[in-house]
């Protein structure tokens, strides 16, 4: 079973068995019920410096009591229940803790590492890679648009049509000898 500060159970008191139909017996329908008085000075004191270390169990405790606690006007809430209750729904731990310093410089090491072990691999594969195959040479793809036109292929709009003037098929360098 998980530590509670004598103060917390001082809060949580359960409230007799009742069956599942019966949630006024219950205390509502979390099956406790809380003591609307306030929250001692002591276990709200410095929760901005003790909330993170504090165990997940007394943070829900904790947390379970300010919320009782706000459901009543909140001009008799402390000065240290207001404090506590806005650090712990909207300070500054878990996703909205601040970074840890030169957190940017770390991520900007890993991305240009990333970026290089990539520009290796790519020099790597190019270095070992085969030329370029036969095909792709300006020669080849001349010889491929005589034998469309000969073929006739795409008279509409292509290679084969009236007054064609485009390249057709050379995309690529002459060949080299």
């Amino acid at each position: 079973m998980l530590r509670q500060s004598a103060a917390l159970r001082a809060i949580v008191r359960p409230v007799g068995k009742g069956g599942y139909g019966n949630v006024a017996a219950l205390g509502g329908y979390g099956g406790q019920k809380r003591a609307a008085h306030a929250i001692s000075n002591p276990t709200l004191a410095n929760i901005e410096k003790r909330w993170e270390g504090l165990p997940p169990q007394e943070q829900a405790d904790l947390w379970m009591a300010l919320r009782d606690r706000m459901k009543v006007n909140w001009a008799e809430l402390t000065l240290q229940e207001k404090k506590a209750a806005y650090y712990i729904a909207f300070g500054a731990h878990g996703p909205r803790a601040q970074d840890p310093p030169n957190e940017g410089w770390k991520v900007f090491g890993y991305v240009m590492a990333g970026i290089g072990a990539t520009a290796v691999l790519f020099g790597t594969v190019r270095f070992f890679a085969r030329g370029a195959p036969g095909t792709m040479n300006k020669e080849y793809q001349e010889a491929t648009n005589e034998y469309l036109k000969a073929q006739n292929s795409n008279p509409i709009s292509g290679i084969s049509s009236e007054g064609y003037s485009g390249p057709g098929y050379v995309q690529s360098a002459p060949k080299k000898k």
